[in-house]
């Protein structure tokens, strides 16, 4: 049972590493892409669009990128960190202006946070909606086919 639980748990960080690698390639694929077009929309928002339209057409299925998603998201903050030690490195600026950047960065943070934390739940409710409406019409029609024999 100790190793199937090893094996399930190195498949999940496999399928995690490759999700994730797979995001971060795509990511640099749409910079390159931005660069090279000259557009001022930044690669990542280039890749998200993509993404998103790959999902909505059902071309690329949710599980296909879902632990890796969650993972990226779950860390979210960790991506915040390199901003605020690069600040340290800027005593002087800091001597003089350090109340106001404090206050500064902790706004921002928050203000991202909150605001990533709204869109997550407006996606996540609609996304129950969906799975809900999929639920009703899934039972009417079984309940349609029951009712013709």
């Amino acid at each position: 049972m100790a190793g199937s639980s090893r094996q399930s748990s190195a498949i999940k960080v496999s399928f995690l590493v490759i999700q994730v690698a797979a995001l971060v390639l795509l990511s640099w694929a749409c910079d390159q892409l931005a660069l090279w077009l000259g557009i001022p929309i930044p690669g990542s928002v280039i890749g998200l669009a993509i993404i998103l339209g790959l999902l909505a057409m059902n071309w690329l299925p949710e599980r296909a990128i879902q632990i890796g998603a969650a993972w990226l998201i779950g860390d979210l903050l960790l991506f915040f960190i390199p901003p605020v030690v690069a600040a340290l490195h800027f005593e002087p600026l800091l001597e003089t202006y350090g109340i106001k950047l404090l206050v500064l960065i902790v706004v921002g943070t928050a203000s991202v946070m909150l605001g990533t934390g709204w869109a997550v739940d407006k996606l996540f409710t609609f996304e129950q909606g969906l799975n809900q409406t999929r639920a009703n019409k899934l039972a009417a029609k079984a309940m349609n086919a029951g009712d013709n024999h």
